[in-house]
């Protein structure tokens, strides 16, 4: 008989308490250096003259308009976004067909591409100097430096975030319930109302907030299609990098603090989401 011994596989809760505590500890720090102490900064710096001098810092012109705008831009991106998320989601999930491998790795475009480059691609292609730009522009129709163009470079950016939630869990139903409904001859609409729709409706409420908040901090992409006129084209993150420098550290720091706050609460309600209704998606998963 051989005297070799099976290898012995520690598991990884027998770990020493010394290293545990020094993983926990460099992870700490981690997030302490890269999350924390930059929020802190944020809104130390907004409130270092006040309340009253940062809410009089929200109150002018340019802040409005920037918040204004990116509000509207979130309210345009993001439903569309979720639209053609599904849509995309749903063909790639439920239909068998050559190209699967590379429109997937289309939709995940956006994640490798740098912003900058995807707003230079549309002012290429919609400035006024190319022939549909120009004729865009001619009958009173401009992309460029207007809120179309902000809107495209937006949508470009965020497009994967609903399609990645969508994607898997859409992968592990299966087709067993759709397939079961047609037979039963239901139509198409009702088969994703009353079917897909209830199983996917988690994952997609988490890829809408994910998108929502993307969509509110881009700057890259529209920095380069914004023209960034101010109170016209500027959102929120361009009129920080505008103030701040300008010097008006209050003013940027107050509207960085607004941006932060709005994200913050996107990803809570997140993850407020995700504890209260995590039994009703590993549920979907498994059917």
């Amino acid at each position: 008989m051989s005297d070799i011994s099976p290898p012995h596989f520690r598991a990884a809760t027998e770990e020493p308490p010394l290293a545990r505590w020094a993983l926990i500890g460099i992870a700490a720090l981690g997030l302490a250096v890269l999350v924390f102490a930059p929020l802190i900064v944020v809104f130390a710096e907004a409130l270092a003259k006040g309340w009253l001098a940062a809410v009089k810092s929200l109150g002018n012109r340019d802040a409005l308009s920037a918040i204004r705008l990116t509000l509207t831009i979130a309210a345009i991106a993001v439903p569309l976004n979720a639209a053609f998320g599904i849509a995309a989601a749903w063909f790639i999930t439920k239909f068998d067909f050559r190209g699967k491998a590379f429109l997937i790795t289309l939709i995940d475009l956006p994640f490798s591409v740098s912003p900058v480059v995807a707003g230079l691609c549309i002012v290429l292609m919609f400035g006024a100097n190319s022939w549909m730009g120009g004729w865009l522009v001619a009958n009173g129709y401009p992309i460029v430096f207007a809120l179309p163009g902000i809107a495209l470079a937006t949508m470009f950016v965020t497009f994967p975030f609903v399609a990645r939630e969508l994607i898997p869990v859409m992968i592990e139903q299966g087709r067993a319930e759709e397939e079961a409904a047609l037979t039963l001859g239901a139509s198409g609409w009702r088969i994703f109302r009353t079917v897909t729709l209830p199983n996917i409706r988690w994952a997609l409420l988490y890829g809408v907030l994910l998108c929502n908040a993307r969509a509110m901090g881009e700057f890259g992409a529209v920095a380069v299609v914004s023209g960034k006129i101010r109170g016209q084209t500027a959102t929120m993150p361009i009129t920080i990098e505008m103030m701040y420098n300008e010097y008006l550290s209050v003013a940027a720091f107050s509207l960085a603090a607004v941006l932060t706050a709005l994200a913050l609460i996107t990803l809570l309600l997140k993850a407020l989401l995700e504890h209260r209704h995590a039994g009703d998606l590993a549920a979907a998963r498994r059917h």
